[in-house]
């Protein structure tokens, strides 16, 4: 038995019934009994563009009391993830309602989308997503689409410049073939009128094209049927690469921009065999609107379009027809959407020659992500154990990054007793006494711009990436280094407009450094106390006593059996480790009820780690009654006798194994931690 070819072994991976079905060829006649079984396939390019998102699902969440809708088809799951968007699920619930409302035909198809927002906001991702994803669903069943092609005998090539098959050059639905006066009326006939698909089947067909059918009718003396006879429909494949269905558009500098790059232009070396710059044989349909009928076009900067495009983008816009040189108005169906930055917007607002194309576009804004966890799944798309083998990232070096980004982007809250901090913490889900989901409502209300100015994740991301190819560090990247990284750029940071811009920046690393050595601190702490169950059976304990002294009840002694006094030892040594004082405990107490009751109200079950403050005070309560058996100050002397040594290790293994840590970087911060100890800290002192 003869062995297997290396290419036999490489063509098994072809699928060859798919490439038949996805190259289907057939008659128009054949055409029209696909349309009667799914009139889907006529669907307009907004109609296709909603569909394909729907149809990766979606799902509802409450924010803030609010009604927010995720697709995800942003989450970008087929490519694992590579162009997910992240933390700006409002922004793009607003521009899947355009394309709806676009699809329905209530007037956003006459549109421009324009996609505005400071740099690196993912502007430009959503659009690559866009048409990425039109690519991959003109290649489902559910997506299919169709074109035509003219197939002429010898006689009779004259007609199409000597060609036998003469592709339709802006890839049309084939029922364009139908005349306008009598389409109703015929597809009425045929069954196929009554879906919100066929009727918007409008307009007529391109130049060359219309040429052929033309000269075919004169030689058929006006019999349709024949001329249809020389149709062939096949399947339509979107692809940006071969220019089909998928166009982009980028302006150059202003010498240099010309407007047939988007209608298409004359080919003179075909007049001298046709005699006329206006025969449709010596013209080239390949414009970007010419090439992205059907689909979309994306226009990169586009307001920095020289003004002679802006009267092509307009009649595209509302009319739905281009003016190619030298021919008729040409219908075209596509999806126009262009993305900009803040500077050019103003422009735009500031000049009144603009006033036209202000009034059809429809802008939505992509601000920064303001929600902190959401932030830092970018940078873990980037910077994790899969893609970084070389180097060791320590925990919380991404999460300090990114919450630097946050702040930076957020406005300062008007309530005095609030810190920018605090805020973070509340837009990202976290709780704080007093606050409820309408005041949370109420601080995102009271912003102007806030996700509209800050930190690009670009120079996070840059600055990550010099941290990691530093040869002034070990094998560890952790957060002061890339801090540091991020404070240094600053001086040449090239958005960075101002002094004052700068201070501000600064100041908010010194919030972010504080807040991680709080974080390490409090790490360290649960590493050396470790006992989750102790602090669940802690905070049970806790929670009876206040329930009970806030209802002026007993509480049942679970070893006796007797009902006794709250125990106000036990509670006071808890609340004095966040510095609740006798004056304020009646008042903490009651915050904790009332937000137990609160979070039953929405079905939730407290736990001592959804509230900050509490779960603290817990560990910080579980700490200082196991500190007597480590001394971790010992380690800023370097004098460790070997038992204490044994325990640190001890203490270094559980951060390595619970929080993320190698050896090194957990050997950084217990000294991190044991200079703060040696400073005094009262929260941290381990005597």
């Amino acid at each position: 038995m003869a062995s297997v070819s290396l290419l036999d072994e490489i063509a098994s991976f072809q699928n060859l019934e798919e490439y038949r079905q996805l190259h289907w060829v057939g008659s128009f006649e054949e055409y029209l009994e696909i349309v009667r079984k799914n009139p889907k396939v006529c669907r307009t390019a907004f109609q296709r563009l909603y569909d394909m998102i729907l149809s990766h699902g979606s799902e509802e969440y409450l924010d803030s009391r609010k009604r927010i809708i995720r697709y995800r088809f942003f989450d970008d799951e087929p490519h694992g993830g590579m162009d997910a968007i992240y933390g700006l699920d409002i922004p793009l619930q607003r521009l899947v309602n355009v394309f709806r409302s676009a699809a329905q035909e209530y007037g956003t198809e006459k549109r421009i989308i324009l996609l505005h927002g400071p740099v690196g906001a993912a502007k430009s991702t959503i659009v690559r997503l866009l048409k990425k994803g039109m690519e991959e669903y003109s290649r489902t069943p559910e997506g299919a689409l169709y074109t035509y092609e003219w197939h002429l005998p010898e006689e009779m090539r004259a007609i199409s410049g000597g060609q036998e098959v003469f592709p339709c050059p802006m890839h049309e639905e084939p029922l364009r073939l139908v005349p306008e006066g009598w389409r109703e009326k015929a597809f009425e006939k045929l069954g196929i009128w009554d879906n919100p698909y066929v009727p918007r089947v409008r307009g007529d067909l391109d130049p060359a094209c219309r040429m052929i059918f033309r000269e075919l009718l004169a030689q058929y003396q006006g019999d349709w049927s024949k001329v249809i006879q020389h149709v062939r429909v096949k399947r339509l494949l979107l692809s940006e690469k071969d220019r089909i269905g998928i166009g982009t558009f980028q302006p150059k500098d202003e010498k240099n921009q010309d407007s047939t790059e988007l209608t298409g232009d004359i080919n003179y070396r075909k007049i001298a065999i046709y005699g006329s710059d206006s025969d449709p044989r010596a013209f080239n349909f390949d414009g970007e609107f010419n090439i992205a009928n059907r689909g979309i076009v994306e226009f990169i900067e586009i307001l920095k379009l020289d003004v002679a495009f802006l009267y092509d983008l307009l009649g595209a816009t509302q009319e739905h027809k281009i003016k190619p040189k030298k021919f008729a108005q040409t219908d075209i169906d596509e999806v126009i959407i262009g993305h900009t930055n803040e500077p050019e917007y103003r422009k735009l607002l500031n000049n009144e020659y603009m006033e036209a194309l202000r009034d059809r576009t429809v802008k939505i804004d992509v601000p920064y992500i303001t929600r902190w966890s959401e932030e830092i799944k970018i940078y873990k798309k980037d910077f994790n154990r899969r893609r970084i083998l070389d180097r060791h990232i320590a925990p919380h070096t991404v999460e300090m990054a990114a919450m630097w980004a946050v702040l930076s982007r957020l406005e300062d809250p008007k309530k005095h007793d609030l810190t920018l901090l605090q805020k973070l913490k509340l837009y990202d889900g976290k709780t704080l006494p007093g606050y409820t989901q309408d005041n949370i409502k109420e601080l995102r209300k009271e912003t102007q711009r806030e996700g509209m100015f800050g930190i690009s994740p670009r120079y996070i991301q840059d600055k990550i990436s010099n941290a990691l190819v530093s040869d002034k560090v070990g094998r560890t990247i952790n957060p002061f280094l890339v801090l540091n990284e991020l404070e240094a750029g600053l001086k040449t940071h090239s958005l960075m407009t101002s002094e004052e811009e700068r201070k501000r920046c600064r100041e908010l690393l010194s919030v972010v450094k504080q807040e991680y050595e709080d974080i390490v601190k409090h790490e360290v702490q649960r590493a050396i106390s470790a006992d989750e169950d102790s602090i669940i059976k802690l905070c049970g304990n806790y929670i009876d006593n206040v329930k009970a002294y806030t209802q002026r009840e007993k509480v049942k002694n679970k070893y006796t059996g007797q009902y006794e006094e709250p125990d106000e030892r036990m509670m006071r040594s808890i609340e004095e480790k966040i510095d609740i004082p006798e004056s304020r405990k009646d008042d903490f107490r009651r915050e904790i009820m009332n937000y137990i009751g609160a979070l039953a109200l929405e079905g939730k079950q407290f736990e001592y780690n959804t509230n900050d403050r509490l779960r603290k005070a817990l560990e910080l309560k579980l700490f200082e009654d196991q500190k007597d058996t480590i001394k971790l100050t010992s380690l800023v002397s370097n004098v460790v006798d070997k038992e204490t040594q044994q325990k640190i290790d001890i203490v270094k293994q559980r951060m390595i194994r619970d929080y993320g840590y190698d050896e090194e970087s957990a050997t950084d911060v217990l000294q991190f931690v044991a200079s703060i100890f040696a400073r005094g800290d009262s929260r941290g002192t381990t005597g």
